[in-house]
């Protein structure tokens, strides 16, 4: 969230939100901590890029982006971050799932082996 900008004319919260509770998403990027997690030092890494995680609640921030709050598995804690910040691995779209047809068995297990979760009804 380091790089909110309210210069940023996107108005996320006038559509709907990209993620639903529940979905498994993955870290775009490293997520360091900008001074609002407490207990970590500023700067301190708190997400990896590619770690797994599960959208726990949804919240707005600045009446203009939505907030996801991800409970990342491995790591023992949630973190608030920016739908920029996330991909989909429930939610994929037909395009991606065709490329990757020969590794959707994988892909449908991958981060649900953690917790034990069967399925979120989104279909992959």
């Amino acid at each position: 969230m380091s790089d909110t900008n309210r210069e940023d004319n996107t108005v996320e919260i006038a559509e709907p939100p990209r993620f639903q509770f529940g979905e498994r998403v993955a870290c775009r990027s490293t997520v360091r901590n900008d001074g609002t997690f407490p207990g970590k030092d500023i700067g301190q890494e708190l997400v990896q890029r590619g770690d797994i995680g599960y959208v726990r609640s949804i919240g707005t921030f600045l009446q203009q982006h939505y907030i996801y709050s991800v409970e990342w598995v491995g790591r023992g804690y949630q973190v608030g971050m920016r739908a920029k910040e996330l991909c989909t691995l429930d939610a994929l779209p037909p395009e991606v799932l065709t490329q990757f047809s020969d590794r959707l068995d994988e892909l449908r297990a991958l981060g649900k082996e953690a917790v034990g979760v069967v399925g979120t009804g989104s279909g992959l």
